[in-house]
């Protein structure tokens, strides 16, 4: 059996419909937004689809409180010894294939589906990827989606970079050891298992992670690319669809019926953003009659 991993931060009406999808082909594990409200009757709807939830952490954009979140629902589901792979999602996520072909592709692979690149060699906005990890930043506590946090992002780099902050070399990291990719992945059980014992046991790694910003696409790139035994079990692809560019006021893009020949195009298991209201027609040509992917080579 294996499990879907639900990071939900709104819409608990969607979230239901997702579920009702991948029951009983996954087991399901959501964790709430704790500024999400849920009524007991979507309660109750969770509960009769056999869905477990729970709601532990307030999640701030930017800030490691989305990857503590990916820690909670890993722990979660390997209580269960059933569970032999787990694939992390977002509540915006909707499932391309039919759930049955999703499962079957990941049955006896021990591969692990993720993006990476070294942090030291990739610039966003301008950005090395690195400072995210060399620098502090407080995005757990500060908004960082207002002006005010903005402003400060920028300012508080200048800053550190002008008085040669480096947590890094404080914590004993170097920089060819720092990658980043994205927290969506698909695992076997023992590399989530390792993942979250590696974690746990690394008190410098969670004060980088704690108080760097995006810190939960680095988490999982960092523990399986220093090592090898992991590293060469990984394939780049997650085979999600997303949008890199603004739509609805979003970015990533909120999909709608223009993105349907893109995602019949190529074999996808999964496509985001999805958000009822503006791509509910999209969702009733879902799941598509696609072929599986082939399985890549490492």
């Amino acid at each position: 059996m294996q499990a879907v991993l639900i990071i939900a931060h709104k819409q608990p009406e969607q979230i239901i419909a997702l579920a009702k999808q991948l029951v009983p082909t996954f087991k399901v594990w959501v964790h709430f937004d704790t500024k999400m409200t849920i009524t007991p009757a979507q309660q109750a709807a969770f509960d009769q689809l056999g869905v477990h939830t729970f709601s532990k952490i307030d999640v701030r954009w930017g800030g490691w409180s989305i990857g503590q979140v990916a820690v909670e629902l890993f722990k979660a589901a390997l209580k269960d010894p059933e569970i032999t792979h787990l694939h992390l999602i977002s509540g915006q996520d909707w499932p391309v294939q039919a759930p049955a072909k999703i499962a079957h592709f990941y049955e006896n692979d021990d591969h692990i589906y993720m993006k990476y690149f070294r942090a030291d060699q990739v610039r966003k906005s301008g950005e090395l990827v690195l400072w995210w990890q060399k620098y502090y930043f407080p995005y757990d506590k500060l908004n960082r989606r207002t002006l005010f946090g903005k402003i400060y992002h920028r300012v508080s780099l200048h800053l550190q970079r002008l008085l040669g902050v480096n947590k890094l070399k404080r914590l004993g990291y170097r920089p060819e050891e720092i990658y980043s990719g994205e927290n969506w992945v698909d695992l076997p059980r023992d590399a989530a298992e390792y993942a979250v014992e590696y974690f746990e046991t690394h008190p410098k790694l969670q004060i980088m992670l704690k108080t760097g910003a995006f810190s939960d696409e680095f988490w999982l790139p960092i523990i399986f690319c220093n090592q090898p035994e992991y590293r060469d079990r990984i394939i780049q692809k997650h085979y999600r669809y997303i949008l890199w560019e603004e739509r609805y006021g979003s970015r990533p893009a909120i999909l709608d019926m223009q993105d349907l020949p893109a995602l019949q195009s190529e074999p996808y298991f999964w496509a985001r953003k999805v958000v009822f209201g503006i791509s509910d027609e999209l969702t009733q040509h879902l799941p598509l009659a696609s072929r599986e992917p082939g399985k890549p080579e490492n």
